[in-house]
């Protein structure tokens, strides 16, 4: 007997949706997607872009005592070119943003010592860090104006008992800015301990133990296996510390009233904003001056990106 052959069944064809109910449905879906970030875009709109076309235009105006503007066009840029204060304020800026950066590799020296498993009380610990980054800045600045005082201050008599003589930290010139610095680092260690610890969770630990089986000792694997394994989440904290290091402004305020003689040596570019725009009652100018340092925190943030291509591993 023969076999008799199968009709073959061509396979069924996937139907498209009647009445272009697909693009109905997109469109559906991209109104609920607006109407959901349209609070946070709203917030952002008035909170952030308004006022900073605002500042831009004001940095073409000069403003009179009743707060009537005229258009002066880049009268306001080249004052700022030749004033000798804002290129002063913007270098101690500069200077207190470098010596900030200096607390990231601590804050990762910590954040590798915090990460061991056999340590107890880890939480206690972050917990303990993170605190001056939640403290009020005002806070702070009594704080350590208390352990800054020349006379009967914490860090002196500390200094005293090992026979050395600390002088007025927070008012003398050469020190004024170190002074200002370490309060930034022990300010924002706890942030950047946090956000290191975070990114050492990715690492694999099997990267751990192929190192200790090559022989790599605890230094070795933390720079051939940590550093480069952490490194993106090194460079974000690198340019968060940038860019608030730059926009340092309350602790000048509080610390160095009127008058001090380490206010020139510790002017930022945001105080003397505030004195040009608040103080001085020249918000032109004062807008000016925001700009530039919009400019400049655009610039090194780019700066940042750029170079990060030669130091950040990817994976």
């Amino acid at each position: 007997m023969t076999a008799t052959a199968q009709p073959l069944t061509e396979p069924r064809r996937a139907t498209a949706p009647p009445g272009g109910r697909r693009p109905r449905r997109r469109a559906t879906e991209a109104r609920w997607g607006l109407l959901m970030i349209a609070p946070l875009g709203l917030g952002l709109a008035v909170f952030y872009l308004w006022p900073m076309l605002q500042t831009f235009y004001f940095g073409f105006t000069e403003w009179g005592p009743f707060g009537d503007s005229t258009w002066t066009g880049l009268d306001n840029y080249r004052r700022l070119l030749t004033d000798g204060k804002v290129w002063a304020a913007l270098r101690n800026s500069l200077a207190y943003t470098g010596l900030v950066l200096l607390g990231v590799p601590l804050a990762l020296v910590f954040a590798v010592l915090l990460d061991q498993r056999k340590l107890r009380g880890r939480g206690l610990f972050r917990t303990l860090y993170f605190l001056p980054v939640v403290t009020m800045p005002s806070a702070v600045a009594l704080l350590w104006q208390y352990l800054y005082n020349g006379d009967f201050g914490l860090v002196n008599q500390a200094l005293a008992t090992v026979g050395v003589a600390g002088p007025s930290w927070a008012s003398d010139p050469g020190t004024a800015m170190f002074a200002l610095a370490a309060i930034g680092v022990w300010m924002g260690f706890g942030y950047n301990l946090v956000i290191l610890m975070a990114g050492l969770q990715t690492v694999p630990r099997q990267l751990y133990e192929a190192a200790a089986i090559d022989g790599a000792g605890t230094v070795r694997q933390f720079v051939s296996v940590t550093v480069p394994m952490i490194s993106p989440t090194v460079f974000f904290v690198s340019v968060i510390t940038v860019i608030n290091g730059l926009q340092m402004f309350d602790l000048v305020y509080l610390m160095m009233p009127p008058g001090s003689p380490a206010l020139p040596a510790t002017q930022t570019i945001v105080h003397l904003f505030y004195q040009k725009s608040f103080v001085q009652n020249d918000p032109g100018y004062g807008a000016a001056i925001a700009v530039l340092l919009f400019v400049v925190v655009g610039l090194l943030t780019v700066l940042q990106f750029r170079l990060q291509r030669r130091w950040v591993h990817r994976g």
